[in-house]
């Protein structure tokens, strides 16, 4: 059995992107986090030792979101799958999407998302 751990809307300043006033000034970034479990005993068992704790997966997707700039949200979202993956072994699948609001685009939106998928 698979369940899906969801972390929606996390807000983090960081300094990501290509140019270097996006280094200089920084934005806030909001990143999703989808995460495929396999159940094992967790949900009889009832305990918070056999699931992924999502105050931990928060503090993680923090931790690389905050930490070294990366020039794409790609591989911003890549690096947060992978570790959450690497952190929690019971992660079938990890879909990250990244938010960069402030994007340098020489018009008018709400935000620039990219979604990565990686699969344990």
């Amino acid at each position: 059995m698979i369940y899906t751990i969801t972390l929606q809307n996390c807000a983090f300043f960081a300094r990501h992107g290509v140019h270097d006033e996006e280094e200089f000034l920084g934005q806030r970034f909001f990143v999703d986090a989808e995460l495929d479990v396999d159940a094992g005993d967790a949900l009889e068992r009832d305990s918070i030792d056999d699931t992924v704790n999502y105050g931990i997966a928060f503090s993680v997707i923090e931790e690389i979101v905050t930490g070294r700039r990366r020039y794409l949200i790609e591989a911003l979202a890549l690096d947060v799958a992978k570790e959450l993956c690497r952190r929690f072994p019971t992660i079938r699948r990890a879909k990250i999407s990244v938010r960069k609001p402030n994007a340098p685009v020489p018009g008018v939106l709400d935000y620039v998302q990219v979604s990565v998928e990686h699969f344990a």
